[in-house]
């Protein structure tokens, strides 16, 4: 199916996580134990069981979920973390949505301020930049030979995806926010089956995940993107840096194309 791919963006985003694995698995823990604080059965909250799935596909051992979840019900009730996103401009005008899980508002504000006005940006107000992007489920499956493209969009399309972006070595499916989590659960499901159907071998093969996910979440994807000179881009990649190693931002998203040798 048709539609430009974000892949290569999100390349950039994977190679950080995996050499910050310890800091990337915090902040999910903390995103995780939110929202468990209400109700921590994934069965029945759906906004837990999105984000279960968005910390395992980022490789989150399930015994840090499981910690997570736990930590809902004790060290969680002693603090107050409110979800917020800012809006601003980058340099060169480019645009930033920064999402946060803070404890403490003025300071996570003054952080983010100080951030972007470093780096040759600045804070916007709420809406300055975020009609520039769509709310979208958001789902990279691993591109194998066992998995060819007719199979994985007509996966995607009996389950109610928008759109299969199909790249050399992931598959990108898009939902609305609304179908992201029954596309989701459809997929599992079919990579159970997979897996129950697929001959025995070794043992280590028996389970093998058949549909390979490799990212899973509602984002912010732009709608159109802009290009930056080197030296421009230099400074805009050491400001989305600096952001995602903030402990209290969770996301950052953006509408600058990152070239391929960049990532």
């Amino acid at each position: 199916m048709s539609g430009h791919s974000k892949w290569h963006n999100i390349q950039a985003k994977k190679g950080k996580a995996d050499a910050a694995k310890g800091r990337i698995f915090t902040k999910l823990g903390r995103e995780i134990a939110v929202a468990a604080k209400t109700n921590p059965n994934p069965e029945t909250n759906s906004k837990l069981a999105d984000i279960i799935a968005k910390a395992k596909a980022a490789n989150m051992p399930n015994d840090n979920i499981q910690r997570s979840i736990k930590k809902a019900s004790g060290e969680m009730n002693g603090a107050d973390y409110k979800e917020l996103t800012y809006e601003g401009y980058g340099v060169a005008g480019s645009a930033v949505i920064v999402t946060t899980l803070t404890d403490n508002i003025n300071r996570t504000a003054g952080d983010v301020r100080a951030i972007l006005g470093k780096h040759g940006g600045s804070m916007g107000n709420t809406g300055c930049v975020s009609y520039n992007f769509e709310n979208k489920g958001y789902i990279v499956i691993e591109r194998t030979v066992e998995l060819d493209e007719d199979t994985i969009t007509e996966y995607a399309l009996e389950a109610g995806a928008d759109d299969v972006v199909v790249s050399d070595d992931v598959y990108e499916i898009y939902t609305t926010p609304e179908a992201f989590s029954d596309v989701r659960k459809y997929l599992e499901t079919k990579n159970a089956e997979l897996v129950a159907a697929a001959p025995k071998g070794r043992r280590n093969d028996e389970e093998e995940d058949k549909i390979k996910f490799v990212q899973a979440e509602v984002a912010m994807i732009p709608q159109n993107k802009i290009e930056l000179p080197a030296d421009k881009l230099e400074t805009f990649l050491k400001m989305i840096d600096a952001l995602e190693d903030h402990d209290d931002v969770q996301n950052v998203y953006h509408n600058v194309e990152i070239p391929d040798d960049e990532e």
